[in-house]
């Protein structure tokens, strides 16, 4: 809080200066909004407040005298005083100030002139009732101003920042960004000092640009890799495929590259489609215990439902899960969760695994496990039953993990609005396809699942 003796000195160096800036400056106190507070409080600030007047009268012209417009510009532009209340002090709306203002900065003084009504050999001196110093001042404060725009214009183009972005929290680089496409306009000395960088830093930056990127190719290679997987991937699996084609570089590096060139995998909680149907049969014990490791293929499968709506309907996917190496057996799509969808799937597990392989097949309680054609399936075939508990998703977390990859990367984020059920099925059994042979895995020493049965011996 200030004392009244440091307001009342304010204001003697107000009226002594006439100028809330220079009395800022030289006092080193108040704000100017607090100064502006204190002029109104003495009543030598703004009158008051009347509605704004239609009529071309003469008291209250169309178009007023151009010593009005200057005054009126000097108020709110260098002053600092609300637009609003001296546009509704004046009777003017805060269009007219503001196209005043845009006048003023591309023609001056006699821009603001009515046109016609001038007569050339006698033109009004403004310096009458405005000085040359005022003037220029108004005149660099509007300039500045307009710079200022300009700047966050730029802000928002290039650099894509949020509207409410602060140009002194930029880093030095989108600085000189900023800075760079607005050299045509505005001096280098001016826009250097309004976006508080220095010279030496400006020009480091521009050097810096200016050589060559060594990892320009490393660069293609990452948009290449990061484009064939349908920008599924992370850092750590395009380190990989990189250290695949034999270049050799950091994870920290491929992070930077790919934070630089604005490359996100973006993700989203997944929705669990819930088929439980109360106790239709008795439920079998859980054999897993979520023990999720398998020391040999088609041992441990793990299966369940996930559902995927858009705006032409919902579609089903049941697949069949290897615990060995995360390798999708089996699956189905669906546009209905019945039980063809769950059994269509077991018998294309059976022909797939041949008859010597008696897995044990781990599911929730979901009513397509418990019904006759789904258990009778799993009889025949010498196929071993296990279930979680009731309502307990972690009991089958591999597979619900299985669920959140493939929404992850395939479904959200996406544009559905035009894509057909059959499209979208077609869609799904491609991915999924490419989930088996070409996505891969860090756990398989980052191989598809398909490429690591055959490193192992176990595919073709």
């Amino acid at each position: 809080m200030y004392s009244q003796k440091q307001r009342v000195r304010a204001l003697r160096m107000y009226h002594r200066t006439g100028s809330a800036t220079e009395t800022v400056r030289r006092l080193g106190y108040p704000s100017r909004e607090r100064l502006y507070d204190w002029i109104r409080g003495e009543g030598k600030g703004k009158a008051k407040r009347k509605s704004l007047s239609i009529t071309n009268t003469a008291e209250h012209p169309r178009n007023p005298p151009v010593e009005l417009k200057l005054d009126v510009l000097k108020r709110c532009f260098q002053d600092g005083e609300s637009v609003k209340s001296v546009s509704e002090e004046i009777g003017y709306s805060r269009a007219s100030i503001y196209i005043w203002q845009k006048r003023y900065l591309q023609g001056g003084a006699t821009s603001l002139m009515n046109r016609k009504n001038i007569i050339p050999d006698e033109l009004p001196n403004m310096e009458e009732k405005v000085s040359t110093e005022e003037i220029e001042t108004l005149r660099d404060q509007m300039y500045e101003l307009q710079m200022e725009v300009d700047i966050l214009k730029e802000t928002l183009n290039i650099l894509k920042k949020d509207p409410g972005a602060d140009r002194r929290n930029l880093k030095n680089r989108e600085k000189v960004a900023v800075i760079d496409a607005m050299k045509n306009k505005y001096p280098l000395p001016k826009m250097l000092r309004m976006m508080e960088l220095s010279t030496s830093s400006y020009y480091y930056q521009v050097n810096a640009r200016a050589r060559e990127d060594k990892y320009a190719l490393v660069r293609i290679e990452i948009k290449r890799i990061f484009k064939d997987s349908r920008s599924r991937y992370g850092y750590r699996r395009i380190h990989a495929e990189l250290k695949k084609i034999g270049i050799g570089i950091s994870e920290k590096i491929v992070r930077r590259l790919m934070k630089e060139e604005e490359m996100k995998v973006k993700s989203k909680k997944a929705g669990k489609y819930n088929s439980y149907k109360g106790e239709i049969t008795p439920a079998v014990p859980n054999r897993v215990e979520r023990d999720f490791h398998s020391d040999g293929p088609y041992k441990l499968l793990l299966s369940d439902i996930s559902e995927f709506s858009i705006p032409a309907g919902k579609v089903y996917l049941s697949p069949a899960v290897d615990c060995f190496d995360g390798l999708l057996v089996a699956w189905r799509i669906s546009r209905r969760p019945n039980a063809e969808l769950v059994n269509g799937m077991l018998d294309d597990v059976i022909d797939s695994i041949g008859e010597s392989c008696k897995p044990i097949i781990h599911t929730d309680r979901g009513c397509h496990y418990r019904w006759p054609g789904w258990i009778e399936r799993m009889n025949r075939n010498g196929y071993t039953r296990s279930m979680s508990k009731k309502g307990c998703s972690p009991d089958n977390a591999a597979c619900e993990g299985l669920f959140g990859r493939v929404k992850n990367e395939f479904f959200y984020n996406q544009d559905w609005k035009d894509t057909t059920i059959e499209e979208f099925i077609q869609k799904l059994d491609e991915y999924l396809h490419w989930y088996n042979e070409k996505r891969i895995k860090k756990s398989l020493g980052y191989l598809s699942p398909i490429e690591y049965r055959r490193a192992i011996g176990l595919a073709a």
